[in-house]
C-alpha cells in the first residue's frame, strides 16, 4: 500500500504546489507563467502606450474628413460656375451676358443647398476695370467668382473660391 504522508499524500489526491521535497528539505520548482514585476511592467508599458495610439487614431479620423469635405465644396464651386457660364451661352432670349448679374444668383446659406446642407455659397460678379478694358464692338467681360464656405472637422471656418473671366464676345 502507498505511504501517504508529506509531498505524497498531496500528489496522491491530484493536487500539485510545485513543491519538490529532497529528502527532508522543500525545495520550489519553477513553474510557467507571470510573475508580479513582470505583470506590472507590462501594465505600466500599456497604460503609457495606449493613450498615443488612440490620440493618433482620432486625429487620423479627423484629417481622413478634411479632404472629403474640401473636395464637396471644389464640387459645388464649380457646379455654380458652370451653371453661370451656361447662363452666359445660352441661346434663350432671357438669358446672355446681359443676365450675369449678382442679382440673379442669390447667396445660399447653410441649409439652403439640398443634399450639402453644412456648406454656404456666394456668387460675385465684378464687371471690367476701365483700366483693363479696351472698348471693341463686341468688347466687355465680367470675372465672376463663387465662394464656397464650411465648418471643418474641427470646427474652423474654411473658405474656397473659383474664378473665371467671360466675355460679351460671341464668334
Amino acid at each position: 500500500m502507498k505511504r501517504l504522508c508529506g509531498n505524497t499524500w498531496g500528489r496522491a489526491a491530484g493536487l500539485d504546489f510545485g513543491l519538490k521535497s529532497k529528502g527532508s528539505l522543500m525545495s520550489i520548482r519553477p513553474r510557467p507563467g507571470f510573475t508580479l514585476i513582470e505583470t506590472i511592467a507590462a501594465i505600466t508599458i500599456l497604460a503609457v502606450a495606449i493613450p498615443p495610439m488612440l490620440w493618433a487614431v482620432q486625429e487620423a479620423q479627423i484629417q481622413r474628413v478634411n479632404p472629403m469635405l474640401a473636395s464637396k465644396a471644389r464640387w459645388l464651386a464649380t457646379e455654380k460656375l458652370e451653371d453661370i457660364i451656361a447662363d452666359r451661352h445660352s441661346d434663350s432670349g432671357s438669358r446672355g451676358y446681359d443676365y450675369l448679374d449678382v442679382s440673379n444668383y442669390a447667396a445660399q446659406n447653410k441649409g439652403d443647398i439640398t443634399g450639402y446642407e453644412q456648406f454656404s455659397r456666394t456668387v460675385t460678379i465684378d464687371p471690367e476695370t476701365d483700366a483693363l478694358f479696351v472698348p471693341t464692338v463686341d468688347g466687355g467681360y465680367k470675372t465672376v467668382t463663387v465662394s464656397v464656405g464650411w465648418d471643418n472637422a474641427t470646427g474652423n471656418a474654411m473658405s474656397l473660391a473659383i474664378s473665371t473671366v467671360l466675355t460679351e464676345y460671341t464668334p
